[in-house]
């Protein structure tokens, strides 16, 4: 028996699997992926698979013959068991995954008519003037929202409970990610004209950053990341990740999803990211956050 199999749920799993987890960790092998063959073989769900991976895990980080169980640091998730999701009556594709950092390309996660409300929304108020301001970055030192020059786009917000047509969105993502949807920040939609970008950046939040120190108080860690695309783009405006060399196109209605953190919610550096000048058209996208706690 294992040292890790202390732990309760991996200590009530067949000795088969408990080692084949230990002898997949020993290779390498990715836990996310892992919990995934265990989803398909039938035998177990997501939640057991997870809970027991999570258990491996920090015994290996905590050395050998230990015997604690570790923190529940729960992750919101997306089952990429089936290529074909059903959420809220409907059926969103899986068309692309990456193990590590986990990265995931769905589509039809929008409709049209639902993308189209988003923007109309913003793009006029109540005096029918523009809700878009020009976007800003965190300051690293004190926390402020300030002007970039490497965040050339305009921003505009969606609060909760403002749009009928953004909580209903909101409420499909949580069970999409199976995450509770107060633990989300608010829409931020983003709009890049020609020539207009975002440089490569994280999502996560610095905790060694006195000025992040304050959102994070706010909710915890960024978790996980939603950006939804709201419009075609006719030239460029991809979702670049340069560390991976992987560069995702703008198409209306789809989304894209990564992982900001490991399982124990560390940053993950892996996940530098950025939005490419747009050369043709315009690009409007809807950023939706997931914390680790309720935010507020």
């Amino acid at each position: 028996m294992t040292d890790a199999a202390t732990s309760p749920v991996l200590a009530s799993l067949p000795q088969s699997w408990q080692d084949w987890i230990a002898d997949n960790l020993a290779r390498g092998c990715s836990p996310l992926d892992m919990v995934n063959s265990m989803a398909r073989s039938g035998q177990y769900t997501l939640d057991v698979a997870r809970a027991a991976l999570d258990e491996a895990v920090h015994a290996r980080a905590i050395g050998p013959g230990a015997n604690v169980h570790a923190p529940d640091q729960a992750m919101p998730f997306i089952d990429t068991t089936r290529n074909r999701i059903m959420v809220d009556q409907r059926a969103i594709d899986v068309l692309f995954v990456l193990k590590s950092p986990q990265v995931i390309l769905l589509g039809n996660v929008l409709d049209s008519g639902e993308c189209d409300a988003l923007v109309a929304h913003c793009d006029a108020g109540a005096d029918s003037s523009s809700r878009y301001t020009r976007s800003t970055v965190t300051g690293a030192e004190d926390g402020a929202s300030v002007v970039h020059e490497g965040r050339t786009s305009d921003m505009a917000f969606i609060a909760r409970g403002e749009a009928a047509i953004a909580d209903r969105i909101e409420r499909r993502l949580a069970l999409l990610s199976h995450w509770p949807a107060d633990r989300g920040e608010p829409f931020q939609l983003q709009r890049y004209a020609s020539t207009q970008e975002y440089r490569p950046h994280y999502d996560w939040l610095d905790p060694d950053a006195s000025g992040h120190r304050s959102h994070l108080a706010r909710g915890g860690q960024r978790l996980a990341t939603f950006i939804l695309y709201l419009t075609d783009v006719e030239q460029g405006g991809g979702t670049v990740f340069p560390g991976l060399g992987l560069e995702v196109y703008p198409k209306k209605g789809s989304a894209l999803w990564f992982l900001n953190t490991d399982p124990h919610h560390h940053p993950d550096h892996q996940t530098l990211h950025g939005g490419a000048p747009v050369v043709q058209g315009t690009k409007i996208i809807a950023n939706k956050w997931l914390r680790q706690a309720r935010y507020g």
